[in-house]
């Protein structure tokens, strides 16, 4: 089994690919901002510590001797919470990106898997979908051309990554059943949807059999 660091666990995203991980009999370092407010993902193979994906020193030091790494962060994770936050840092995921491609390859990590927002998927007219209002929320849209242009910042660099963007569709299941199986398409918004326990085992099974490389794909039922 390897040792696997997750950015974001404390998400709802992150804590399902820990608990996926970890009933995979892997090793979990699971990285938050505020350990004290996640005591609950302290168990026997996971160790919590305290840490930034934005910030390079975090990124090149936390997974070092690990090996790969899953990027689960937002600022927020749902549209009310997003509106909570005030003011949104709109280099937040560009940040990441940069901090994850300069640190990783220092900290001897090759495997990085990142979560990706369905809004960057195409619609049934070719649009990105955070352009059809009809589809998106206009007021969330700098949230989702954050997430654009950090994945852009992941498609220009260089070959000492091998990252993987998994972008699920709107409206994964907190608490869908874990049927084990999913599908992967391309850059068009899938009809189907997804359970955040399924959208953990493609991150699981593209870390112990990695598939896809240097590429961003949908994923979905």
């Amino acid at each position: 089994m390897s040792d696997i660091v997750i950015f974001g666990a404390g998400g709802r995203a992150g804590r399902a690919i820990t608990a996926e991980a970890h009933d995979r009999g892997h090793q979990v370092t699971a990285v938050v901002r505020d350990p004290d407010r996640h005591p609950d993902l302290t168990q026997d193979g996971v160790r919590v510590v305290r840490g930034d994906v934005r910030d390079r020193a975090a990124t090149a030091s936390i997974p070092r001797g690990h090996a790969a790494v899953v990027s689960a962060v937002t600022p927020a994770s749902s549209p009310d919470a997003l509106a909570a936050l005030g003011p949104l840092d709109e280099a937040f995921f560009t940040d990441a990106a940069d901090a994850l491609i300069d640190g990783l390859p220092r900290a001897g990590v090759r495997r990085l898997v990142v979560i990706g927002l369905f809004a960057t998927l195409l619609g049934a007219d070719g649009r990105p979908v955070h352009d059809d209002p009809a589809a998106f929320p206009a007021q969330l849209r700098p949230f989702a051309l954050s997430h654009a242009t950090g994945l852009d910042r992941l498609c220009t660099t260089g070959e000492a990554l091998d990252w993987l963007v998994l972008t699920p569709p709107a409206g994964l299941d907190p608490s869908g059943p874990r049927l084990g199986r999913y599908r992967t398409g391309g850059d068009t918004l899938p009809a189907s949807g997804l359970s955040y326990a399924d959208l953990s085992v493609a991150v699981l099974d593209e870390i112990e059999t990695p598939t896809l490389h240097r590429t961003r794909v949908s994923i979905f039922h």
